[in-house]
């Protein structure tokens, strides 16, 4: 019998999958699911191609991590069997729990409870599913377990999700300056006094990541357009969510339909029903609402099918209140609704984004001496003043006619 199951993947070609926990883990229907959970959300309304899924993601991840422990291993950091194969299993399930359209969800109808929790609360119920092997990837995901490096690979400035993210990205939206090199970045790695800090040599690599990394954000991640489309998304469930809320009548699939009127996942039958909630069920929601007698609903419903975009201004500066009060009255107006009801066709939202923070991003940089340097000290290119300084942007996004 075959050990190895192998996928071809686009961006890093033969990923091999060992049988025993590892392919369990991948065929667990809770794994499954994130087939149906884009990876991008709505960046594909700016960049088509970008259409991969979670699924691919987490075994991108799973990919860098194999490679970042033989590059290890090949340095001389001692790993047991069982830590790689738990550091393994963690980075597979790391992203578990993200409902549809990634983050949507989690401010809009579930409230109280993030991914990750939810993601932990899928780990236990896999870990019962395949009898307690999964303990000692729990541990190392919830940073409990005494070697800090295994978490360190799952979550730091240098984790495998970042590298894979970035990479993959890149990849589908066709992004190419934000092809990182993850490789050598791999090949760089290493460990000193219990923590994952870089070889010197690789210090040109970490300037790309940490530059490419900015780039992606303002060019992909919070492209005006995305983060317009993505706000219609948001009012569109806050407004179907308000209208059944008032006892109206409103087609839905049943994980939506239960959303819709509860807000948490705090039960194990919540949990298999926001397991069963992905973005088909929220588009085919949405091609019904087009056609409701309810105005809003129909119109926001209508702009995310046949993709009206709201109009989205962007400024350094809040806009006034004047400003805000005139594109809502016009909205009132031109739809025939109420002054109060025109915050569903509107969004004001303050984005930040600080690319490099001295306290969570400080990326070692180990020299032959065996001195260690924090890359903002290490680097000659990178202004770290610069990248440090947070960019605050405001995104006033609003029905356009």
């Amino acid at each position: 019998m075959n050990e190895h199951k192998i996928i071809n993947d686009p961006v890093f070609g033969f990923i091999k999958i060992k049988h025993g926990l590892l392919y369990d883990i991948v065929q667990h229907p809770l794994f499954q699911r994130l087939n149906r959970i884009n990876q991008l959300g709505l960046a594909s309304a700016v960049y088509p191609g970008a259409r991969h899924t979670r699924f691919q993601h987490s075994l991108g991840a799973f990919y860098l991590m194999t490679e970042a422990v033989k590059s290890l291993r090949e340095k001389g950091v001692y790993i047991f069997d069982s830590e790689a194969e738990a550091v393994q299993a963690a980075i597979l399930m790391h992203d578990i729990g993200h409902g549809p359209f990634s983050h949507v969800l989690e401010n809009t109808l579930i409230h109280g409870v993030s991914h990750e929790d939810i993601g932990l609360m899928m780990m236990e119920k896999m870990n019962h599913d395949l009898r307690g092997q999964l303990a000692l990837a729990i541990s190392i995901f919830k940073d409990e377990y005494p070697n800090k490096i295994f978490h360190q690979l799952i979550s730091s400035q240098l984790d495998m999700d970042r590298l894979d993210y970035l990479r993959r990205d890149s990849f589908y939206t066709g992004v190419t300056e934000g092809n990182i090199g993850s490789a050598r970045i791999i090949k760089m790695l290493n460990v000193k006094d219990d923590r994952l800090v870089v070889d010197a040599k690789g210090i040109y690599s970490i300037e790309n990541y940490l530059t490419t990394r900015r780039l992606m954000y303002w060019q992909v991640y919070l492209h005006k357009t995305a983060v317009g489309y993505e706000k219609i998304l948001v009012n569109t469930l806050t407004r179907a969510r308000d209208l059944v809320r008032k006892g109206y009548d409103l087609f839905a699939p049943p994980a939506l339909a239960y959303f819709l009127r509860h807000d948490t996942v705090d039960s194990e039958r919540s949990l298999e029903i926001f397991a069963d909630l992905d973005d088909s069920d929220i588009w085919s929601s949405m091609k019904a609402w087009k056609h409701s007698d309810d105005p809003i609903l129909a119109t926001l419903a209508t702009d995310m099918t046949d993709r009206h975009l709201f109009k989205v201004e962007i400024s350094e500066e809040p806009p006034s209140e004047e400003y805000i009060d005139q594109i809502a009255r016009n909205i009132a107006q031109r739809m025939n609704i109420a002054y109060e009801d025109t915050h569903y066709m509107m969004s004001l939202t303050e984005i930040g984004k600080d690319m490099y923070n001295p306290e969570d991003d400080s990326i070692g940089i180990l020299y032959k001496d065996g001195t260690i340097k924090d890359i903002a000290e290490a680097s000659e290119i990178l202004n770290v003043q610069l990248l440090s300084k947070k960019i605050r942007k405001y995104y006033l996004c609003y029905q356009r006619f």
